[in-house]
């Protein structure tokens, strides 16, 4: 009987969590029609559904798997390079700015899941700090990678080169990634309402699969691994699947926050922005995904916020900070949520 009631609740804590953001996005919509709502907040409306997603995306490694990514921005760059250069070759082939963009996300999702897999095989082996530390790695090394890129497209399809940019095009061709100098002149085609479809199917696949066989797997992983294999749970298998879809997660978002940009950089992409999608998580709660919304709309509109406030602007982010903190890891407001 408990625990039906705690699947009752688990479920009333999803559908609230899905009216949340459908309320969000038609007031947010209504608002932006508005003279009050300022273009410096709706050029933001795109980055924050891409921020949202990688906070959960996150969360359902280190919340429901119970296991520190480091390197997360990594899988963003992925989606965000291999999106951006899908959308500029079919340019021509697709003129629909919103197929193209649905083209680009998928391809940003498989790629960053195609890498997850890669990089999980080795990397899942490991725990607590050692994996903490391989994942760091792994976001340098993807920086690193693709600051050494040079991407073309002509007539005949793409060309690729590493290290040197000596790419020789034909006629009518032209070089859409350029090494350090990243990809310039991207055509904006990400909208308001592709970030809160992604922010859907996002909290669609991440509940689903929490509330699934292989979800309580994940979670009994997350809590005793010793007990969870002693009980036949597939340790490899099951990490593997939690790490690779929010891998995939990752790489839809990192598209649609390059198709949201004039111009993306591979040092975009570094630890910071790891930490900082870390911060979101933590401050939302682990394995807690309002919480990741929440966090990751604030913060990401607050420092933009507080920018008339130059001189104590940082000042009143870090109290801020510190603020979510003590209220995220009261016991009453834990209970609340509960």
């Amino acid at each position: 009987m408990n625990r039906i009631k705690q699947m009752d609740r688990a479920l009333c804590r999803d559908y609230l969590t899905y009216a949340f953001v459908i309320v969000a996005y038609v007031l947010l919509q209504i608002l932006s029609g508005t003279r009050g709502f300022s273009p410096t907040l709706k050029g933001q409306l795109v980055p924050i559904c891409a921020y949202v997603v990688m906070a959960m995306s996150l969360n359902l490694t280190v919340g429901i798997l119970g296991e520190l990514s480091l390197g997360h921005a990594g899988f963003m760059s992925v989606g965000a390079f291999t999106g951006a250069i899908a959308a500029a070759a079919l340019q021509n082939a697709v003129p629909s700015p919103g197929l193209r963009l649905a083209v680009a996300l998928v391809i940003g999702a498989v790629f960053a899941g195609i890498v997850g897999t890669v990089i999980s095989v080795p990397v899942l082996r490991l725990n607590g700090d050692y994996l903490a530390i391989v994942t760091l790695a792994f976001g340098q090394i993807i920086k690193s990678l693709i600051e050494n890129l040079y991407v073309g497209v002509d007539p005949s399809g793409l060309h690729f080169s590493f290290l040197k940019p000596n790419i020789t095009l034909a006629q009518g061709g032209r070089m859409i990634l350029n090494g350090p100098m990243g990809i310039p002149n991207i055509g904006k085609i990400s909208t308001f309402l592709a970030g809160f479809i992604l922010i859907m199917l996002t909290l669609f696949v991440i509940f689903n699969l929490v509330r699934s066989r292989a979800g309580r797997a994940i979670m009994a992983l997350r809590d005793n691994r010793i007990a969870a294999e002693s009980v036949g749970i597939n340790v490899t298998k099951y990490k593997m699947m939690a790490f690779v879809t929010s891998a995939a997660l990752a790489g839809a978002a990192g598209a649609l926050f390059a198709l949201g940009q004039n111009t993306i950089v591979a040092a975009k992409f570094d630890f910071n922005t790891s930490i900082l999608i870390l911060v979101f998580v933590v401050l939302g709660g682990l394995g807690n995904m309002f919480g990741s919304i929440i966090a990751a709309a604030a913060l990401t509109i607050l420092p933009e916020a507080l920018r008339g406030f130059a001189d104590y602007r940082m000042l009143i982010y870090a109290v801020v900070l510190i603020l979510v903190m003590l209220g995220t890891n009261s016991p009453q407001l834990r209970g609340l949520l509960k």
